[in-house]
Formats: structure tokens, C-alpha cells, sequence
């Protein structure tokens, strides 16, 4: 039996993205999820405007405390966190990912930080730097795009290999980088580790549809 994989992240009523996604993915292949919503919306807000439910963190914070005394953690081979509705949760998450260390040394943590693009933060900065110095640094495997990699670093990417220099000082073992540098009409992602970097590319595509960010990340870990 494979190990079940704790989801944190958002959840959409209508539509692929966020847990909804990655959920589908990882269960598809066969790994029980454990699914923590970090926010509940009737869809993805390009779609236009929804109610947003956010938890309250004092019982966000019970829930994942509930999860971490779980006589059945020892089953979670991984944590994957995404998309967050309030900076607490984010402290919540790396109290679960420890607990998850704890009950099995063989959990890894991959940290999608979901937190900008190319148009800068679309989360408040409190969200963004609680994921950059709560859970990146504990991070095995990390998922920034390209313009998450550079605000996270502080450093500005000019090329490829500014963006490799980054992802090694990420500080994850592996980084997986997305929206990198390719050839002209093209889009490209990389995996950087310490002596390795991988690159796949794509002709750039007009209208992208939401939710491939959060399919990537869940078959990456799988």
C-alpha cells in the first residue's frame, strides 16, 4: 500500500485547482490523501468574484493539532502545502509537517508556495513571508515560478543561469522552477539539485488554463 500524502491547500466547489487537483492526482495513483482546506471558494477567482471562507485559526490550528496526535501519522509518507488563507495557517502547517517527521523519518515536505506571478504577490505579504522563512527552509522539494523564485531569493533573474544559481540557494534539496527561460515563443521548467539541472519546454501557450501549477506539483511528488 502506498503512504497516504497530506494536502494543504485551497478548495474550489466548482473546478481543478488547488486541492481539487491535486487530490484527484495523487488518489488516481494510488496515495491516500488527507485533505486540510485552507480556504473554501466557489471557484477559482479568475472566474470571477465568490464567497471566500477562510477558518477561523484557532480552530485551523486544532484541526492540524487533531491530525499531528493521530494514532495513524506513521501512514503519511509526505506533506504537500499550497495555497494558504491566513499567515497562521502557515505555522499550523510546519507544526504538522514536524509531526509528520516525527511519526516517520521518511516523510518528505514539498512546498508549493503559491504565493505570486508575473504580475508580483497576489498573496499579503504576511502569507508570503511566513511560506518563505516557516516552510521553505524545512522544505525537501520546493515549486516556485520563476518570479516566486526571484522574491523569495531577493535576487533578480536576467537568464537560466541566474535562475539556477537561485534554486541552489533556496535552499531545498530539489527545486523544481516554473515559467523559467527557454527559446523564443517557448516556456520552460527546470529541476535544479546540487550537481543536476533538468529542463523541459513547451511552445508558450495564449490562454493557460488554472490549476496545471497544482497538477504538476502533486505528480512531481508522487
Amino acid at each position: 500500500m502506498k503512504p497516504a500524502i497530506i494536502v494543504v491547500s485551497s478548495l474550489v466547489a466548482r473546478g481543478s485547482v488547488g486541492a481539487r487537483a491535486s487530490q484527484f492526482v495523487l488518489e488516481r495513483l494510488g496515495f491516500p490523501v488527507w485533505l486540510v482546506p485552507t480556504v473554501t471558494l466557489a471557484w477559482h477567482p479568475g472566474h470571477g468574484r465568490s464567497t471566500r471562507i477562510v477558518p477561523d485559526p484557532g480552530a485551523f490550528a486544532t484541526l492540524v493539532e487533531d491530525l499531528a496526535r493521530s494514532p495513524h501519522l506513521g501512514e503519511v509518507g509526505a506533506v504537500l502545502t499550497g495555497y494558504f488563507g491566513h499567515p497562521e495557517q502557515v505555522e499550523a502547517a510546519a507544526f504538522l509537517v514536524a509531526a509528520a517527521r516525527a511519526a516517520n523519518p521518511d516523510a518528505r515536505f514539498f512546498c508549493d508556495p503559491v504565493i505570486g506571478d508575473h504580475y508580483g504577490l497576489f498573496q499579503p505579504p504576511g502569507i508570503a513571508e511566513a511560506v518563505r522563512d516557516r516552510l521553505i527552509p524545512h522544505a525537501d522539494m520546493a515549486k516556485p515560478n520563476r518570479h516566486e523564485l526571484a522574491w523569495l531569493t531577493g535576487r533578480e533573474l536576467h537568464d537560466e543561469a541566474d535562475t539556477i544559481a537561485a534554486a541552489r540557494a533556496l535552499g531545498p534539496r530539489e527545486v523544481v522552477v516554473t515559467s523559467s527561460f527557454a527559446g523564443e515563443g517557448a516556456i520552460g521548467n527546470l529541476v535544479v539539485t546540487p550537481d543536476e539541472v533538468r529542463r523541459a519546454e513547451h511552445p508558450l501557450q495564449p490562454s493557460a488554463p488554472h490549476g496545471t501549477g497544482d497538477l504538476l506539483s502533486a505528480l512531481y511528488l508522487a
